[in-house]
C-alpha cells in the first residue's frame, strides 16, 4: 500500500515520522551551534557535527546542505510553531492581532543561554548572516501561504500575504536586535509585541 493510500493508521505513523525527522535536525541544529560558539564557525565541519551527533556525514546531508544551515536551522522549527499558532487564532479575529499571537507564541519563556548564543552569533558572522537570509525567503513563503488561507488571498498573485509575512519576520528579527542591544528593554516578549504591534496589518486589500 502505498503512504497516500494509508487511512488513519498510516496518518499516524506518517505524524511520528515527521516528529522524529523534526527532532533530529533540532538535535543536529543545537550540536551546530554548540560546536560554533565552543570553536568559533570557521574551525567546525560537518564531519564534526555529525560524529557528535552519532550519525554519518550522508544522514547530516539528508537534513542540511552545510554547517551553516545547521547552525540557523531551528529556525524552520520556530516556522511550524508560528503557522500551527496562527491556523489555531479564531476565524473573525483580524489579521494584525491573530498574527501578533501567533508570533508571541513563538517566545512563551524567556530564552535560554544557548538561544541568546545563537542570535549573538548569528549576528556575529556573515557567512551565519546570509544563510538567515536565504532561510528567511523559505519562512516568508510559508507565512504568506498561512494567510492566504485564512484572509482568502493567493500569495501566488496577490501582495498583500507576502507584505504580511515579510511585515512579520522583520518584526520578530528588530525586536530580538533590540532586546539583545537594550539590557533595560524588557522581556523578549514584550519588545516583541510591543514590535508586532507598530504595524497593525488589516485585511488584505482585493
Amino acid at each position: 500500500m502505498s503512504e497516500d493510500s494509508m487511512g488513519a493508521d498510516g496518518a499516524t505513523t506518517l505524524g511520528l515520522r515527521e516528529r522524529k525527522k523534526r527532532e533530529m535536525r533540532a538535535r543536529l541544529s543545537a550540536i551546530a551551534l554548540r560546536l560554533a560558539v565552543d570553536r568559533g564557525v570557521a574551525a567546525v565541519r560537518t564531519e564534526d557535527i555529525a560524529a557528535a551527533a552519532g550519525v554519518s556525514p550522508r544522514t547530516f546531508n539528508n537534513y542540511f546542505p552545510s554547517k551553516e544551515a545547521a547552525i540557523v536551522g531551528v529556525a524552520a522549527i520556530r516556522t511550524d510553531v508560528f503557522c500551527a499558532a496562527l491556523r489555531a487564532r479564531p476565524a473573525e479575529e483580524p489579521l494584525h492581532e491573530a498574527l501578533r499571537e501567533a508570533a508571541l507564541a513563538l517566545f512563551t519563556d524567556e530564552p535560554d543561554r544557548d538561544w541568546m548564543a545563537r542570535s549573538r552569533l548569528i549576528r556575529s558572522e556573515p557567512s551565519l548572516y546570509a544563510e538567515e537570509r536565504r532561510s528567511d525567503i523559505a519562512i516568508e513563503r510559508l507565512i504568506a501561504a498561512e494567510v492566504g488561507i485564512r484572509s482568502d488571498t493567493d500569495p501566488t498573485v496577490d501582495l498583500a500575504p507576502r507584505l504580511a509575512a515579510a511585515t512579520v519576520v522583520a518584526a520578530i528579527h528588530t525586536a530580538v536586535q533590540f532586546w539583545l542591544d537594550v539590557p533595560t528593554a524588557g522581556t523578549l516578549r514584550d519588545v516583541l509585541e510591543r514590535a508586532i504591534t507598530q504595524f497593525p496589518l488589516g485585511a488584505p486589500q482585493t
